[in-house]
């Protein structure tokens, strides 16, 4: 069944074909020849003698890091988290004054 190339209401395309419709014909000239197989890709060159490049082979050992203060480390995170408190009981005061203020809204 080929395509319509017109506009047929939406199920006449998958509608079966008529049965007392002659059944399509096949073709009566041979099929053409087949083009030759894919031989593949090209073959490639091999590379050149030496042509990987040189390589390290003992790099130098790890610096030593410098000491850690862990006192300092311990103040460090103790201001960084008073700080983050701070900003979240901020956020959490103005979040409740505004659901405060809609309540009394709605409800006056």
């Amino acid at each position: 069944m080929s395509s319509p190339t017109s506009v047929p209401d939406d199920d006449a395309y998958w509608q079966r074909p008529d049965p007392a419709a002659e059944p399509p014909r096949r073709s009566e000239t041979p099929p053409t020849a087949r083009p030759a197989d894919y031989p593949g890709p090209p073959r490639a060159d091999p590379p050149p003698a030496g042509w990987r490049p040189p390589t390290i082979a003992h790099p130098p050992p790890p610096r030593r890091m410098p000491p850690q203060d862990f006192e300092a480390l311990d103040e460090a995170e103790g201001s960084a988290r008073t700080v983050t408190y701070g900003v979240g009981l901020v956020a959490g005061a103005i979040a409740l004054i505004v659901v405060c203020l809609l309540c009394a809204r709605v409800v006056f």
